[in-house]
């Protein structure tokens, strides 16, 4: 209810600008066609991450209730970080975005490397949130010694996690604002299908618990890192113009 509200009322702001901006609504097919190929590699990034996440508490689950649970609150507690650092990737969209469609890609990239500094500071300060809260935030979740004890074989995992991606979510907006949504595609799925799933099941084929599974998981941020950092010092990502070709 609150996304369906929310995506209402951000239409409702949309249409408003629009008529106050007085833009012609006359329809655009070619622009229409390219938003929709962008959706649909958005898509299937978005499937390959569900894939990935869904496979890791199927693992967690043959570990036994303890590993499940403890699993469950390390990872909701890692989608909320990067939910709040995402809002830096949000920003990244519309500056680079601003920026390469008014022709000017050195400001894009100087944005580029200033919201990845910008990103790990934030995860720095998560992570020594995080790891300060080891001894108590897990007991706001279960009461069960079982489930704390297991939270605290994944805690250094999401501990360690935080910087790196507050790096990758800033850098995954830089991304998307120049429109280089395929490349994140690609990626994605190299990193899920390559990295992230065998990791996951050869912990459970080795008997390696929690810990296994997010180190698999901290080898698919990870993986993500390396090749952000490559297509950003590359430049290849940074093409002007207000429509990407």
């Amino acid at each position: 209810m609150a996304n369906a509200l929310a995506q209402t009322l951000s239409g409702a702001l949309f249409a408003a600008a629009l008529a106050g901006e007085r833009v012609a609504l006359r329809p655009r097919p070619r622009v229409i066609r390219q938003q929709l190929l962008l959706s649909r590699d958005l898509l299937i990034r978005g499937v390959a991450f569900q894939a990935s996440f869904l496979s890791a508490t199927a693992v967690a689950a043959r570990f036994g209730a303890a590993a499940v649970g403890a699993h469950q609150i390390a990872v909701q507690l890692w989608f909320f970080t990067a939910l709040m650092l995402d809002a830096l990737a949000i920003a990244a969209q519309a500056l680079v975005g601003a920026a390469l469609g008014a022709g000017d890609a050195a400001g894009a990239r100087a944005l580029a490397r200033r919201m990845a500094l910008l990103g790990a500071v934030c995860g720095v300060a998560f992570a020594g949130l995080i790891a300060v809260g080891a001894g108590l935030v897990p007991g706001l979740f279960s009461s069960d010694p079982q489930v704390r004890e297991q939270a605290m074989v994944a805690w250094p995992w999401l501990v360690a996690l935080q910087p790196i991606g507050g790096v990758v979510f800033a850098l995954d907006g830089v991304l998307i604002g120049a429109g280089d949504v395929r490349y994140l595609r690609n990626l994605t799925i190299v990193a899920a299908f390559g990295g992230f799933l065998p990791a996951i099941w050869l912990a459970y084929a080795f008997d390696l618990g929690l810990g296994g599974i997010w180190a698999g998981l901290t080898l698919f941020v990870l993986l993500r890192l390396a090749a952000l950092l490559l297509r950003l010092r590359s430049g290849g990502w940074a093409v002007v113009g207000a429509v990407r070709g």
